[in-house]
């Protein structure tokens, strides 16, 4: 019987980490950097991506940047083959890079509505489709822990966000987690998501600002999530102690959907 605190090491396991300089990925390279794997995250700015990986050799932690723009086919591409030329093999994919826009449905622009969902989701598929066939499948083994929130789950109030091209977007990572988690399950590849509430980062700072009370009143610990709430699990997908769990989507929130 394996010893319980084995079941969350990650000791020779390899994580790439896409928006990973700052904010939710950033705590979860550290969580998973923090448990023995080697980490890569990537983000758009070089800049970023070097304070984040001094933040993470402060703590121990073994790690590399790739700056790409995840938007981007090409960019996606290149970082795959740069990821695995460098580190070989990914055990342990984070989906994390994402944005919004804030407008009425009446007036989103196209532009905009493309923009969300060509980060949000084709840049999710492509990556997780390069890393799948060239690194997981022939490995036989892969851990893919996607992004996605609680507004997946839910529409807005008629007074609240006006975010249909963000909640639409992630309502498909929802629905991706649950047909890619099957269809690769026969691999030994499992394929989950979070699905996180409030959180303080650079896309929800606006929101806060404005909101934070009516925000927490709806909550039932009343409080936005912390620097911590994520790691847990986020270390139960990517570890052998949810190696019995896919196709799920955890609500990582204080209880608001719970509501």
């Amino acid at each position: 019987m394996t010893n319980t605190k084995n079941l969350f090491a990650l000791d020779g396991r390899t994580a790439l980490v896409t928006g990973g300089s700052r904010g939710l990925g950033l705590q979860i390279a550290e969580a998973l950097g923090e448990q023995g794997a080697r980490v890569v995250i990537s983000s758009r700015k070089a800049d970023s991506l070097q304070s984040a990986q001094e933040r993470l050799s402060a703590k121990g932690i073994k790690s590399e940047w790739i700056a790409a723009d995840s938007s981007r086919e090409e960019e996606v591409l290149r970082l795959a083959d740069e990821a695995l030329e460098r580190v070989g093999t990914i055990d342990i994919l984070v989906n994390n890079a994402g944005a919004t826009w804030g407008s009425p449905a009446e007036d989103l622009p196209l532009a905009a509505w493309d923009k969300v969902m060509n980060l949000n989701v084709r840049s999710l598929f492509l990556l997780s489709q390069q890393i799948g066939k060239r690194s997981m499948l022939p490995a036989g083994y892969g851990r893919i822990i996607n992004l996605a929130s609680i507004a997946g789950l839910k529409g807005n109030a008629p007074t609240g966000a006006k975010t249909i091209a963000y909640n639409t977007s992630k309502a498909a990572v929802i629905n991706f987690t649950r047909a890619l988690g099957a269809e690769w399950a026969p691999h030994g590849i499992t394929v989950n998501a979070l699905a996180p509430g409030f959180f303080p980062s650079d896309m929800t700072r606006g929101t806060l600002e404005k909101r934070l009370d009516s925000i927490t009143a709806r909550i039932p610990q009343g409080r936005i999530g912390d620097e911590n709430d994520l790691k847990g699990a986020a270390l139960l997908f990517a570890s052998d102690a949810g190696k019995h769990i896919t196709g799920q989507i955890l609500a990582v929130d204080g209880g608001a959907t719970a509501i």
